[in-house]
């Protein structure tokens, strides 16, 4: 796959998605939904590939919603408001919802700007490298009087608490690099010039763990969430009487027997 808006490649068992509009700072516009959406839906159905890596070409990673195709009114019967809540709910909603349910995990290397809509993608994603220069922004409430949206309200909240995500929320002000790292928000940071050599190493090592890796973690934690400790420990309990008898607990024992790397055969 390479369309003239989101690229796509392979690397061993890791798969590359670029965002391909660098001239206009790659926005989250109805074409690159509709491509990654399909491009999402493709990978999921394949057991090949181990890890997914998304990144943005030229000087940013994703600036956020188009405002200007926002502004073409296609239907005048219905106001800007009304055609982008139905947008959101067609298309931006699922797109975030299927990042988080690929079978595989799904690494983002945050290049330069990320704001607006282009902050929830990237925080959708199970780990993100940010360069030195990168930075996430979020100009809704005071520059646009609008909410923050592409779940960026449901992971700030969970990544940084409910008081600094609506000091950010607020503010607007940007948060580099090294405060996401000390924020939680990004795993790591990385000078501009190495950030896709550190990306692809850890991606290719994330390619290599087993297949159900990254869907149980989300789960793990998406459970914890939501249980009291009680029933946090009887749900561990209940996953582990399931995966203990899978052939990738097996060689995990053989492998930590015969002191070398398990093989769970992927990522090749």
């Amino acid at each position: 796959m390479d369309t003239d808006i989101l690229r796509f490649e392979r690397v061993g068992g890791v798969g590359i998605a670029t965002f391909n509009q660098p001239a206009r700072l790659n926005p989250l516009s109805i074409g690159l939904q509709q491509a990654l959406r399909a491009l999402l839906a493709r990978l999921g159905e394949e057991r090949d590939l181990g890890c997914l890596l998304l990144t943005g070409a030229g000087k940013a990673f994703c600036v956020g919603a188009d405002l200007g195709s926002m502004r073409a009114a296609p239907d005048e019967t219905q106001s800007l408001g009304e055609r982008t809540a139905g947008l959101m709910q067609e298309l931006t909603n699922p797109l975030v919802l299927d990042l988080r349910a690929l079978p595989m995990p799904v690494l983002a290397a945050v290049n330069g700007p990320c704001a607006g809509a282009g902050v929830g993608l990237a925080l959708a994603a199970d780990i993100v490298l940010m360069g030195s220069s990168a930075y996430f922004y979020l100009p809704f409430l005071p520059k646009l009087g609008i909410v923050p949206d592409a779940g960026s309200t449901w992971f700030l909240e969970r990544f940084v608490g409910s008081s600094r995500a609506l000091a950010h929320a607020l503010t607007g002000d940007r948060i580099d690099a090294d405060s996401a790292v000390r924020q939680g928000l990004a795993y790591a940071a990385h000078d501009d010039a190495v950030l896709m050599d550190e990306a692809l190493k850890l991606a290719r090592r994330l390619a290599r763990l087993p297949a159900h890796a990254a869907l149980e973690a989300r789960r793990a934690f998406d459970a914890a969430r939501r249980h009291t400790l009680a029933e946090q420990l009887a749900y561990e309990a209940q996953r582990q009487r399931e995966l203990i008898d899978r052939p990738e607990f097996a060689e995990g024992v053989k492998a930590f027997g015969e002191k070398r790397e398990p093989d769970f055969g992927r990522g090749r």
